[in-house]
Parts: C-alpha cells; sequence; structure tokens
C-alpha cells in the first residue's frame, strides 16, 4: 500500500513567468537536505506515503518518517516541487513510480511570490516591481486540474495550506497566502478533500519558529512542530484505509 505526500507551494507557471529567476538555493536539495530525498525500500506490508511539495515539505519529511514509522513507508517526490504550473508538469511523472494509498500535497509560496530580473536578493525576489508567478485564476485553474490528476490515483487525498509568509519577506506579501489557500480549500471541499491547516498550526507559534526575519523557513524545532500536524493527518488516512 502507498500513501503519497504532496506539499506543493508553488503555482503554474505561465509562459511569462518569472520563476526561472530562481536560484538552485531556493530549491533546498543540497548536501545537507539529502536525508528527506532518501526515500525507503518498499516494505509491501506498509501503506506509501509520498510527499509532494517546496522546501517546508523537504523540511519536514524526515520527522514525518520518523513519526510514522512501522504504520507507512513514507516516499516524497525526487525535487522541490516549486509552483503550481511546474507541480502540474511533473505530476504523471511523479506518481506513475507506484501505486498510492494516500497523497498529501501543497503549492503556495512559490506561486505568490514576485520576481524581477534586476532585483538583487536571492532568487531575484522584489514584491515592489516583480512579477506575480501565478495569478489568483491560474492558481485555480492548476489546483482544479491537479486535483483531476489525483482523484485518478484513488489515493486518499490531503491538501496541505500553504504555511504564513512573515514580514520583511523580499518576494511575498503578508497575507496573499490566505487568498491563495481560501482558493484551494474551495476546490477541496468541492472535492471533499480532507484540508490539513498547516497555515493555522505554524501561526500558533510564529515568528518563533522562522528561520530567521523575513524568512518563509523554519528551524528545526520549527519543521519537527508541522511534521506532527503532518503525520497527525496522514495517520486520519491511514485509519480510514484499514476501516
Amino acid at each position: 500500500m502507498f500513501i503519497v505526500l504532496i506539499s506543493l507551494v508553488s503555482v503554474a507557471i505561465s509562459e511569462q513567468d518569472h520563476t526561472h529567476l530562481a536560484d538552485q538555493s531556493e530549491l533546498y536539495i543540497g548536501k545537507e537536505y539529502q536525508d528527506a530525498f532518501k526515500n525507503p525500500a518498499d516494505n509491501s506490508e506498509l501503506p506509501n506515503v509520498l510527499l509532494i511539495g517546496d522546501s517546508i515539505s523537504i523540511g519536514y519529511t524526515v520527522e514525518v518518517r520518523k513519526l510514522l514509522a512501522n504504520k507507512a513507508d513514507v516516499f516524497r517526490i525526487p525535487t522541490n516541487g516549486k509552483n503550481s504550473a511546474y507541480g502540474l508538469r511533473n505530476l504523471d511523472k511523479w506518481l506513475q513510480a507506484n501505486h498510492w494509498d494516500v497523497i498529501h500535497f501543497n503549492w503556495g509560496l512559490w506561486d505568490v511570490c514576485y520576481r524581477h530580473p534586476k532585483s538583487k536578493t536571492q532568487g531575484k525576489r522584489d514584491k515592489v516591481n516583480g512579477t506575480l508567478t501565478t495569478t489568483p485564476d491560474d492558481y485555480k485553474e492548476n489546483i482544479i486540474a491537479i486535483v483531476e490528476k489525483l482523484k485518478q490515483t484513488k489515493a486518499q487525498l490531503i491538501w496541505s495550506h500553504t504555511t504564513p509568509v512573515p514580514q520583511y519577506e523580499e518576494g511575498r506579501k503578508v497575507g496573499d497566502e490566505i487568498i491563495y489557500n481560501n482558493i484551494a480549500a474551495a476546490v477541496m471541499n468541492e472535492h471533499h478533500i480532507l484540508v490539513n491547516d498547516l497555515h493555522a498550526h505554524a501561526a500558533l507559534r510564529v515568528p518563533e519558529i522562522f528561520f530567521k526575519k523575513g524568512d518563509v523557513h523554519f528551524t528545526k524545532e520549527g519543521y519537527a512542530y508541522l511534521a506532527k500536524k503532518v503525520a497527525q493527518d496522514i495517520q486520519k488516512s491511514l485509519n480510514k484505509l484499514q476501516q
């Protein structure tokens, strides 16, 4: 059995999209993050969990594996999920690797990011002069298409809300993630898909668990805190499979 965790923190990319300006450091796939990509050997007696998402999901993957040890095999996609358009383009490839029982997914943080080619900040982020990666309308369209693909797997689906955008973030506007979470929530409600409100969960501990001022990422303790909520919601889906 297989459970898929898909954390998507980015939306579909149009032809004019500037996400190509993002630098490699934003992918969080370097040596220090490699444990997240070391997927377990498939135990046919356990359901499998696939994590799909951006760097936030990369950050909590290892802890989710620990929390679900001997209950499920927790996998993740082989890269950063970036935005929703990127996810939509690559979803078939990620899903065909196995049969999945549960999928936990999110896109959003890359989608709400503004970038400008002349910006001097990391990843060319610039919420004043930059271009938004994904408009709300395009985001909705991408999420609907993603859900349609995921439903074909017959897996238990869990959508994870995008985590908070802090003040002083160079490329993202505080509150945009809430607008996009509301768009996604409406789609999930229509399709009767479980929503993991990771935004509300994180908000209980921010800015304490943010990695640094103006950074959307979290401390090690912060990722462990997020992992508990993720694992709890996966466990709910596991319980449904056993009924």
